[in-house]
């Protein structure tokens, strides 16, 4: 089915839920070891990831089911070390400033597609990516007063998923989404687990019920990814995803106390801009595609 309209509202919802579970995570992770509290968080997501998948697939066995392990497991890493990176950000630079540099994550997939996919990128989209790259460097500053290094930390993130992104649009050349889904969990779960049981640390009795909250926030969001796809094509809702920034702003302002610079308002209005139309072209390319086949 495709239902636009509907496909919109559920996007709209996975935005706003992703944006609270990012406020929870950037108290948390304020309070206790980053590492631990995306351990707790990936524990909860697996069993979730487990269960959508094995009701997909019919078992756990068909769900793992894979000729490519090396590359799904691979993935499931660099999105839970993707995380990592990215819920230090929100300590060091607050919940603005991180999603203002990680909204270049769409132009890093168009740049990365050509070397990553083979897909071909045109003088177009490659001018969308510069301009866009022009919009980071607003925001972030460089040679006006001390340049900081922690600018670099939610841009690492948005690199990696970036790549991310084009792994699992590669995989799903030979595994369903259902098996890419259950590596994302599990392969996570493993790769924190490993690194971050040392940072255990005890837990106060309210920030457990946080712990709670980012759980299940994690889970609803992704479920509600899941359900907006099922309704809607992924182009015509994925510049919604957008207002996962907006959200997120506004928790970082009206929370935590951070400040909005004219010079952030100003770059992610270029970089956002330039991401929709690097969208805008992929669909037009895909659907030229579509009716030359």
């Amino acid at each position: 089915m495709n239902d636009p309209r509907r496909g919109i509202a559920l996007m709209i919802g996975t935005t706003f839920v992703f944006a609270m579970q990012d406020g929870i995570s950037r108290h948390l992770a304020g309070e206790y070891n980053v590492l631990m509290v995306v351990m707790l968080r990936y524990w909860f997501f697996a069993a979730f990831v487990i269960a959508i998948a094995t009701r997909q697939s019919g078992s756990i066995r068909a769900a793992a089911r894979t000729s490519q392990p090396v590359l799904q497991i691979f993935r499931g890493l660099l999105l839970a070390f993707e995380i990592c990176v990215m819920v230090a950000g929100f300590v060091l630079l607050g919940l603005v400033e991180s999603h203002a540099v990680f909204a270049c994550y769409p132009l890093l997939i168009a740049a990365l597609s050509g070397p990553v996919l083979g897909e071909a990128v045109g003088w177009r989209r490659w001018t969308a990516i510069g301009v866009g790259f022009v919009g980071i460097l607003v925001i972030l500053q460089p040679g006006v007063g001390v340049f900081q290094p922690a600018a670099l930390v939610p841009f690492a993130a948005a690199l990696m998923f970036a790549l991310y992104g084009l792994l699992t649009r590669f995989a799903a050349r030979k595994d369903s989404a259902a098996t890419s889904f259950f590596y994302t969990g599990t392969a996570g779960a493993v790769f924190v687990t490993v690194i971050g049981i040392w940072s255990w640390e005890p837990m106060t009795p309210p920030d457990w019920a946080w712990m709670g909250l980012l759980c299940m926030t994690g889970a609803l969001g992704h479920w509600l990814l899941i359900k907006t796809y099922e309704v809607a094509e992924a182009s015509s809702v994925q510049p919604f995803a957008y207002l996962q920034l907006v959200f997120a702003t506004a928790l970082g302002i009206a929370v935590f106390g951070e400040t909005l610079r004219t010079s952030t308002v100003i770059g992610v209005a270029i970089v956002i801009s330039a991401g929709l139309f690097t969208l805008r072209r992929s669909r037009r390319k895909q659907v030229a595609g579509g009716a030359a086949s």
